[in-house]
């Protein structure tokens, strides 16, 4: 009977989607015909787009490494050892360690891994050493440009912040939304010259019905993966907070406010104050500063 065998594709976020798929579909043809050549059976095909080689978290890598591990096919085939992992952890897992132990052979068209080629291993190693090498000074060279864009007073969060939208000429300018901008500019006042806490606030625009920006956000069919909260319209105490203690309504851009621990992880860590780029007047204002000013004042706080 002829081997089965698994074969894996995977493209990065940092191509475009045309690219993506054209990535994907030569990786399959490639794989595919080199299967053929060797008389092996293809047991799956899978693929992960948009997805970095350093996230072991591929949810069509997870899948084919729950199969391998039932020995469904006793070989995994992808172009180049990087398409399967990036991070040298990962490959030294896998590769020297699990698949052994799983009955499964790991091969590469392009750079000719094979383990079952002992004398293979130090270059198998070398690659994930290079692949992993690569992912860092990509990280690297991304926060220079994001940082540079921040510099220039550029936005780079996903979404615009509560009162604001993106500008449909410049996705990095922030444009006033008419819709929740009186709403900022309600909830200032309120605090600033009505003396009301954040709490009042919240009961009050959550009393009046008013969308949350969690609900706003799904209204203009913006996914922000907080399906038990959107559904709710009930304001809370820090919402009021955030938003009144953030420069973005009086035209000045802060950005740089935390930072991810690492390039193999999502996990951000706060960063100093002194630390964070300010670029001010970079967008119109839904606040003047005197009010601003004022509400940073803490004296202003009641419990009414």
């Amino acid at each position: 009977m002829p081997e089965k065998v698994a074969i894996y594709c995977r493209i990065s976020n940092e191509y475009n989607r045309e690219n993506q798929s054209e990535s994907i579909q030569n990786q399959i043809l490639l794989l595919t015909q080199y299967a053929h050549q060797n008389n092996w059976s293809i047991f799956d095909i899978y693929c992960d787009e948009n997805y970095s080689g350093v996230d072991d978290n591929r949810p069509n890598f997870v899948r084919m490494l729950q199969y391998a591990q039932k020995n469904a096919f006793s070989i995994i085939l992808c172009k180049t050892q990087s398409r399967f992992t990036r991070n040298i952890t990962t490959a030294e897992k896998y590769l020297h360690y699990l698949f052994p132990i799983w009955g499964i052979r790991f091969i590469t068209v392009v750079d000719k891994t094979d383990t079952n080629d002992k004398y293979n291993k130090k270059t198998r190693q070398i690659n994930a050493l290079v692949n992993e090498w690569y992912c860092e000074e990509l990280s690297q060279n991304i926060k220079k440009v994001f940082r540079q864009k921040q510099l220039q007073g550029q936005y780079l969060g996903n979404y615009a912040p509560y009162g604001y939208q993106k500008s449909p000429l410049d996705k990095h300018k922030l444009i006033i939304d008419n819709t929740t901008a009186p709403i900022v500019n309600f909830i200032f006042e309120q605090y600033g010259i009505e003396k009301k806490s954040y709490y009042s606030i919240a009961k009050l625009l959550t009393y009046q019905k008013i969308p949350t920006p969690s609900q706003y956000k799904s209204m203009q069919n913006k996914d922000v993966g907080r399906k038990g909260i959107k559904n709710k319209g009930i304001w809370s105490a820090s919402t009021i907070r955030n938003i009144l203690h953030n420069a973005v309504y009086v035209g000045d851009m802060v950005q740089n406010k935390e930072n991810k621990i690492s390039y193999k992880s999502n996990k951000v860590a706060a960063v100093p104050s002194k630390d964070w780029i300010v670029v001010h007047n970079t967008h119109d204002a839904i606040v003047s500063k005197q009010l601003f000013a004022l509400c940073q004042n803490k004296n202003t706080i009641s419990k009414s």
